[in-house]
């Protein structure tokens, strides 16, 4: 019974670490403020470059048709 005991209980213990600490662990703080901070520029850009693509495009073909 002991060793049984013994056997679960650190896979127990794994489960308990939450995703976040592990995250922490593999990309340490720096990297998960790079990556957030990553992340907002690029969906900015992606926003207004997608925003503004349609007027881009319309202005080239107007000016090749006149």
């Amino acid at each position: 019974m002991e060793n049984n005991k013994m056997l679960n209980e650190p896979a127990v213990e794994e489960k308990k670490t939450s995703r976040w600490k592990k995250l922490v662990k593999k990309f340490g703080i720096g990297g998960i403020i790079f990556f957030t901070v990553k992340g907002i520029i690029s969906s900015t850009l992606i926003y207004f470059l997608g925003k503004n693509a349609w007027t881009v495009v319309a202005n080239y073909f107007s000016t090749i048709f006149d």
